[in-house]
């Protein structure tokens, strides 16, 4: 089953559950448990309506990698042998720490103020145009790839077309606002500009494509489609919102409240992420030698497949292969194959395809890779010869 709000896969295990008109709600996290108890005006209490789990903070994800890294770090100073990793985690965090906060921030921002509907509306439309909706909505999203693969399928079970899923899917994770944040930290603004334009390059003619290979049948079409009213308006609805908003004291201090929650659980997501990547990152960057990267992944063709390898197996998280995507552009020089590790990630990465296998179909998840790697390549070629 999935979570109502965010639509990360959960199981009957999940602590956060709420019940309504005699069936359990299950989530991925207390935040989503409150918006959605939010929009159905239900009472959340430790008792009867609402479970709430008590929470230790040396278990949540975040605050365990931080202690190893802090660990390692303070160990450093009396084992010489760490001082490599802890110079390097030090150089890492120089980089990409105000990119990391200000994105966390704009994430809350947009969880509060941009409705999942405005997305599930658009995506419903089976029009050409919805390849470019997909992808222009997936600049508003904010979690890792995995996050964003959940709140695909969902949106395809609510019935938006196969092709505006994966258009919506290639864009998400590196095409979003936060993340081009975090990617300007790293490889400066005219680099990150090539990487997120690249990424909505991939989205867009992916997408087409499917919508191709969908009229000819060639891919499943999604039995769930539903009619959208073709009369809503979105600019209208913002418009109407706007206009219905009122600044008070006790509006505003209830927004900086939803931002900061928003902001919090998009944290608890990914953050871990993220020092888990600048962990392995520093790893790599103090103690691999140098000409290892050169050898193995340098702008050669040879090295082009083994960063596509690499990028197949350790693809987890966007927020967590970004510093390793950086650790090889730092140590190569070649910022195609940095894009090829992050883009490449998304469209071989095998739990991804086994999820659109189980939930859309074999034809649709075959499809994904061979449509999108040999777009990759080429921009990536691209890259090492502009970069």
């Amino acid at each position: 089953m999935n979570d109502p709000i965010c639509g990360m896969a959960v199981d009957k295990r999940s602590p956060w559950r709420i019940q309504k008109d005699a069936e359990t709600f299950y989530f991925c996290s207390y935040h989503c448990l409150k918006k959605f108890a939010g929009q159905n005006h239900l009472v959340i209490s430790s008792q009867g309506t609402c479970t709430i789990p008590s929470r230790r903070w040396y278990t949540n994800k975040t605050c365990i990698v931080l202690g190893v890294l802090l660990s390692l770090s303070l160990l450093s100073y009396g084992m010489p042998f760490l001082i490599p990793f802890r110079e390097s985690l030090m150089d890492y965090l120089r980089i990409v720490w105000w990119a990391v906060l200000l994105g966390i921030f704009l994430g809350g921002v947009i969880d509060r103020f941009i409705p999942r509907e405005y997305i599930s509306s658009i995506l419903a439309r089976r029009q050409k145009r919805t390849i470019l909706r997909a992808v222009f909505l997936g600049f508003f999203m904010s979690a890792c790839s995995h996050g964003i693969l959940a709140l695909s399928i969902e949106l395809y079970k609510k019935g938006a077309s196969t092709a505006s899923v994966i258009a919506f899917l290639m864009a998400s994770p590196w095409a979003n606002l936060p993340l081009t944040l975090m990617l300007i930290g790293f490889f400066g603004i005219s680099r990150a500009l090539f990487i997120v334009i690249s990424a909505v390059v991939v989205a867009v003619f992916t997408g087409l494509i499917y919508q191709l290979l969908e009229s000819r049948g060639l891919v499943e079409t999604n039995p769930n489609s539903v009619s959208v009213n073709e009369r809503f308006s979105l600019g209208k609805d913002l418009m109407n919102r706007f206009r219905d908003y009122r600044f008070s004291r006790q509006q505003l201090a209830e927004d900086a409240k939803g931002i900061y929650d928003g902001a919090r659980a998009l944290g608890d997501m990914v953050l871990w992420w993220i020092m888990i990547g600048m962990g392995l990152a520093s790893l790599a960057g103090a103690y691999v030698p140098a000409h290892i990267f050169h050898q193995y992944m340098g702008p050669t063709a040879v090295g082009m497949t083994v960063t596509l390898f690499a990028a197949t197996v350790l693809e987890v998280c966007s927020e967590g292969t970004a510093p390793l995507a950086f650790e090889i552009f730092k140590q190569t020089g070649a910022l195609g194959n940095s894009f090829v590790f992050l883009m490449a990630g998304v469209a071989t990465d095998y739990t991804e395809i086994g999820l659109l296998w189980h939930n859309i179909g074999r034809k649709t998840a075959i499809w994904l890779p061979v449509i999108t790697v040999p777009q990759i390549i080429l921009l990536g070629i691209c890259a090492n010869v502009l970069f």
